[in-house]
């Protein structure tokens, strides 16, 4: 599997930042390729001069690390294999399992030949007093599930069955080398949405230890039936309030701030990416109804099963984690009293984004144009469609297909 889902823009941001004088965190949500890409990256090493004896890698998961839960005997355990005159590369896997585990990093952080990359499932291991004692000493490696390029390098499948499939099962990785049986995809989908709840509360009261600010999240099943509820409103707008009034209508009466609490813990273990709205006139964020896409349609097709997905959400979903593979921080226009699908920005520049399964009828062209229409910055205006019959340019709005421009097309 490893060569086959060889994750080659993550490889190249590792490898521009070997050596240099900051840690490296590689984060995303469970099963996304994070072990997998950290061992591709050490076969690299070797292949450029790196002993095995450089290399010191501790997997947090694995039972014959369980002492090294202990931060101290951690340390210890690093400090002994630490090279003399060559550096030695640390590799730690999960160590959001280890209590104060930023004492041991800060340790190790500050001796010389020292070249460090960590790796967590969870993003609160970069709050807090980690995010304190670490600033301007990291830089964050955020890690996706395949994009659809990369799902159709594994699956050699042509653009529209790859998309069909990619739109039903989803991106991860070893679903992309998997015998696809739809028995198969949903066992293993399960385990994985299973595991990011439960692991991700396990990891929450180990971390409560050091860091006694986080309430703990200790209902699994409400934890699911909010997930389920954001999974069923993804891409809509969504308040603390709203998802309060859903769970009080079905019988359970809980407190905003617990909902926060719940929200927040799925938005730290990757599921859900929130996009803010953003004043297209002002250029400022808005601070209410914000949307949650997300991380993976495979996932949502399993929280919410035998359910009629709408294509344009789906494709919409899609489009907004292309935008931030290609690094752009993704909000939702507002222009007057008109949505704008996604603003995307990078180094101080705006593209503007509508997405749409199909513009073939003259109604939906004209409301997917209009909010484009009135915006009257200069910046790039895109519409993006699965059809190829209205591709083109409409005085400066450019029509493009999806599939195309998913592909780099």
């Amino acid at each position: 599997m490893s060569a086959l889902a060889e994750r080659k823009e993550y490889l190249e941001q590792l490898k521009a930042w070997k050596d240099e004088q900051v840690i490296k965190v590689v984060t995303g949500i469970r099963r996304c390729g994070k072990s997998t890409l950290l061992s591709q990256y050490q076969q690299q090493l070797k292949t450029t001069g790196i002993t095995d004896e450089q290399i010191v890698s501790v997997n947090f998961e694995e039972l014959e690390y369980e002492e090294l839960l202990d931060y101290r005997k951690l340390y210890s355990y690093l400090k002994e294999r630490l090279c003399a005159e060559k550096t030695t590369y640390i590799f730690l896997d999960e160590i959001q399992k280890v209590p104060f585990f930023e004492k041991v990093v800060d340790s190790l952080y500050v001796k010389p030949n020292v070249d460090i990359y960590i790796i967590g499932s969870n993003a609160y291991m970069l709050s807090g007093d980690l995010a304190t004692l670490l600033t301007g000493r990291y830089v964050e490696i955020k890690m996706l599930p395949l994009s659809f390029r990369e799902f159709l390098c594994i699956t050699g499948m042509d653009a529209e069955r790859g998309l069909a499939e990619y739109l039903r099962d989803g991106g991860l990785p070893y679903i992309a080398v998997m015998d696809r049986t739809a028995g198969k995809v949903e066992t293993y989908l399960e385990g994985i949405y299973n595991t990011v709840i439960v692991k991700d509360i396990e990891d929450r009261q180990a971390r409560k230890e050091s860091n006694p600010d986080k309430r703990k999240i200790t209902d699994i099943l409400l934890l699911k039936t909010i997930a389920k509820y954001l999974a069923s409103v993804a891409g809509n707008p969504v308040s603390v309030r709203s998802i309060t009034n859903y769970l009080t209508s079905n019988g359970r009466k809980i407190s905003p701030n617990t909902v926060s609490d719940y929200v927040e813990a799925l938005t730290e273990s990757f599921i859900f990416y929130p996009a803010e709205r953003f004043d297209i006139v002002g250029k400022q964020v808005l601070q209410t109804n914000r949307k949650l896409y997300i991380v993976d349609l495979g996932l949502r097709n399993h929280i919410l099963p035998r359910r009629q997905y709408d294509l344009g959400f789906s494709l919409e979903n899609i489009v907004y984690f292309e935008l931030l593979r290609r690094g752009y921080r993704v909000m939702i226009g507002k222009v007057g009293s008109t949505e704008v699908d996604f603003v995307a920005e990078k180094q101080g520049v705006y593209v503007y984004f509508q997405v749409t399964a199909d513009m073939t009828a003259q109604e939906t062209f004209e409301r997917e144009l209009r909010p484009l229409t009135l915006i009257r910055d200069n910046y790039e205006k895109i519409v993006l469609t699965n059809d190829r019959l209205t591709l083109g340019n409409y005085n400066g709005i450019q029509v493009k297909n999806l599939t195309d421009w998913l592909l780099h097309i």
